[in-house]
């Protein structure tokens, strides 16, 4: 027993000697890529040319039939939006089946079935392959397109629509694919409010009968079955479709700018941060030879929470939450990007560091550590893919739609593992010009507009994309000029003051649940109260009384602070306008500003406590089109109507981040010096 002990205690020692001698300081030396033993996809070919990808996987007893559609990228000009209706138009009911009728037999049988303008997929068990496959048929041969599914999809579309225009990251996206692309480009085109109205049923089924061919289709098929199985069931589905000529597109490849230039979109409301994103269009496909090298490059300059981009902006500068970049491979045309979102205040900061680290990578090239992180991070993120039976019909898909070799991900890791840092140094150096750049900035223009001089000529956007026209504001317009306008506009300053007490109701719809707003205004006691129904339940009310206010919720009450009860009090009135001098506000012009469209002077009115009341007037009919709220959102202002001698707008839209999409509602009720008493403000 000694002797085992003893043994024991020697075998310890000497593994414990062995660990402490070890350099930890130095990653270990890799070792030889492994070996990926990886599945042929079988394939076959039907007559009309639909080409067949089968992948084997008894594992679970399940089956899954993914069709895609070869096509070249389509422009879809002035009827924009067009494929993003497609594929919910053919699961909306055929022939046979309504859309209630089809979606209850998929959930039957625990099966899923969708479609996009290139795709259709469907899996199912094992035991319900047959249903599955007459399901995903019916859908492919025999969609009706049916009119109120188009319009009911065109208002979920719309209402996303509007939602984007005030998301920085849409509006970053639509911006940067402009400047990259240009708007007569399909990577670079935007749906619009009108592109989107041009989409009819007709557009839609002439879209299907042109492009849902066989002949440029493919179908993956991954799951329990056998090569002669497969063969027999697609032959039984499939061999009906018939073949036809789709038509082909060619685009003039994107150039890089000469110098780096400057995109600039305003979203002022609110933003305390810039959303700043580094674009260059680059000639990469999958299958080039550097395609591999810019993957090991990008984890490197941008791919993660230890590459350069992220070190320096966020752990050494602090500037973001994030730094991050990409760099995306197309047959078409690529793109590199750097992208994140950052504090106002050190916009041009950002921007120095983005391009420091643009040059540092293309002038100092990678280094062995980094390039060995690298490879360890997309050795392990490959193997874990392989998980996934999906990867192996995809990979079969790619090496036929890129012409790769045939063992090309067989020995994906062994070229992974043995790409060299000069390799990568040079891919570096062909794919990325630091002096070409298009840069792109979401913020607030005010404030960091000048600072971005430095980096190129500066051209404004509008949130959807396109050059923000030149507004060029009346040499003679003073904030005082533009609120006289107004008090004309809506009836005259003496109207205005001559309404001493109003009540007003606001209906809206939110994603189908009615909501009230009621309000009402007492100027001469310097009262306001407001009230909100959901449902015909009171969910909030708030009360401005002469020195004091409060807002309760849900049974929650709280009084306001000093501070909170100044800002309340002038937004509380129906036309503080007219009322400026009585409340000792100063009233300053900031220039003339582009309003979703419309040319709108802006104002900001302050008091002396610093209470403020911004607000946008047309620079042509004079009217009030948005009030700014940085802490509740924007309110937009249309539909003027003439209501006891004083013009008011009927629709106001309600923007906020505190609520889901954007809240239109129309003025239901008005009534102009109503007598009020003390139980209307409580």
């Amino acid at each position: 027993m000694k002797r085992y002990i003893l043994t024991y205690f020697m075998a310890f020692f000497v593994a414990s000697l062995a660990f402490s001698q070890v350099d930890r300081s130095k990653f270990p030396e890799p070792g030889p890529a492994p070996e990926i033993k990886i599945s042929d996809a079988e394939t076959f070919t039907l007559d009309n040319g639909l080409k067949v990808f089968l992948v084997k996987n008894d594992k679970l007893p399940r089956v899954a039939f993914t069709l895609i559609l070869d096509r070249d990228p389509l422009f879809e000009g002035d009827k924009a939006g067009l494929t993003g209706f497609v594929g919910q138009m053919m699961t909306s009911g055929t022939t046979s089946r309504t859309k209630d009728q089809l979606d209850e037999e998929i959930d039957f049988i625990g099966a899923s079935l969708g479609a996009s303008s290139t795709s259709i997929s469907a899996s199912a068990l094992k035991k319900h392959q047959t249903k599955i496959l007459d399901l995903m048929t019916d859908v492919l041969y025999n969609p009706v397109f049916p009119e109120e599914e188009l319009e009911k999809l065109r208002k979920q579309t719309l209402t996303g629509l509007a939602q984007s225009k005030d998301n920085p990251n849409a509006i970053s996206g639509r911006m940067a694919a402009a400047m990259v692309y240009g708007k007569d480009h399909p990577y670079g085109e935007v749906e619009t409010e009108a592109t989107v109205k041009n989409v009819t049923v007709q557009d839609v089924k002439d879209y299907y009968n042109t492009f849902f061919k066989p002949n440029i289709a493919y179908l993956a098929i991954v799951g329990d079955m056998d090569k002669k199985e497969a063969e027999k069931v697609v032959k039984e589905y499939f061999s009906a479709w018939k073949p036809g000529d789709v038509p082909k597109f060619e685009y003039e490849l994107p150039v890089r700018p000469a110098k780096n230039e400057v995109g600039l979109s305003d979203r002022s409301t609110a933003a305390v941060q810039t959303v700043i994103d580094i674009v260059q269009p680059v000639e990469l496909s999958i299958g080039d030879g550097e395609y591999i090298s810019s993957r090991l490059l990008n984890q490197i300059f941008g791919g993660g929470s230890s590459s350069r981009l992220f070190m320096n902006l966020r752990e050494d500068k602090g500037y973001t939450y994030g730094a991050y970049s990409s760099i995306g491979a197309d047959r078409l045309v690529g793109e590199i990007s750097a992208n994140a979102a950052v504090r106002t205040e050190v916009t041009d900061s950002a921007v120095v560091e983005f391009i420091h680290e643009f040059n540092k990578i293309v002038d100092g090239g990678v280094t062995q550590e980094e390039l060995d992180k690298a490879k360890a991070y997309l050795t392990g993120s490959f193997g874990r893919s392989l998980e996934s039976p999906t990867t192996i019909a995809n990979f079969a898909l790619n090496i036929e739609r890129y012409d790769l070799p045939a063992d090309y991900y067989k020995t994906y890791l062994q070229k992974l593992n043995g790409t060299t840092v000069a390799e990568v140094n040079a891919t570096a150096k062909k794919l990325i010009d630091p002096n070409k750049l298009y840069i792109t900035a979401v913020g607030n223009a005010d404030e960091i507009k000048d600072k971005l001089a430095q980096f190129g000529e500066v051209t404004m956007y509008d949130n959807m994309g396109f050059q923000a026209k030149e507004l060029t504001a009346d040499a003679d317009a003073t904030a005082e000029t533009v609120l006289a306008k107004y008090l004309d506009a809506i009836g005259g300053k003496e109207n205005a003051r001559a309404v001493k007490t109003a009540s007003m109701s606001i209906d809206a719809d939110v994603m189908g649940t009615p909501l009230s707003i009621e309000m009402v205004y007492d100027f001469n006691g310097g009262k306001y109260a407001q009230k909100t129904l959901v449902s015909g339940n009171v969910m909030q009310t708030s009360s401005i009384l002469e020195e004091s206010g409060s807002v309760s919720a849900q049974g929650q009450s709280m009084d306001l602070t000093p501070d909170q009860f100044n800002e309340a009090k002038v937004n509380s009135y129906l036309f503080p306008e007219a009322w400026l001098e009585d409340l000792g506000f100063k009233a300053t012009l900031e220039g003339l500003k582009d309003v979703d469209g419309t040319p709108g002077y802006k104002v900001v009115m302050e008091s002396p406590a610093g209470a403020k009341l911004i607000n946008y007037y047309d620079a042509e009919t004079g009217l009030k089109i948005k009030n700014e709220n940085p802490l509740t959102g924007d309110t937009f202002y249309k539909d003027y109507q003439e209501k006891g001698g004083v013009m008011l707008p009927m629709t106001w839209t309600i923007k906020s981040s505190m609520i889901p999409v954007p809240l239109e509602g129309k003025v239901s009720n008005v009534e102009i010096n109503p007598a009020l008493t003390e139980d209307d403000f409580k």
